[in-house]
């Protein structure tokens, strides 16, 4: 994704356009598709760790995990596929829970 020109405007979530009109404005917005849509979650997941990282509450939490259920989406899979698998992800190889850093081998 190096050296990808800067992408126009940015994902807003479905109901943002009428939040916009109600406050009486006329929102321009484009459908994008695809690898582009792909590019814009991936900007977006940006945002939203830049934005947890600077708040650290919780509501920046559930916006990443939305992005996520997103993207788990443009690639073909549900909420459940994507939960699923960071089950089994974490059943193999655990969690983070335990906080270990690691610092490199002997």
């Amino acid at each position: 994704m190096a050296n990808q020109p800067a992408l126009p405007g940015k994902l807003i979530r479905d109901r943002i356009p009428a939040v916009i009109e109600r406050h009486g404005s006329s929102p321009i917005v484009e459908v994008v598709c695809g690898e582009t849509y792909l590019r814009y979650l991936e900007a977006k997941l940006g945002e939203e760790v830049d934005e947890f990282r600077a708040s650290r509450e919780v509501v920046e939490l559930a916006d990443i995990v939305e992005v996520c259920f997103a993207a788990a989406a443009a690639l073909g899979y549900g909420v459940d596929d994507l939960l699923r698998i960071a089950h089994e992800k974490r059943e193999d190889r655990g969690g983070f829970t335990d906080r270990l850093i690691w610092l490199g081998n002997r």
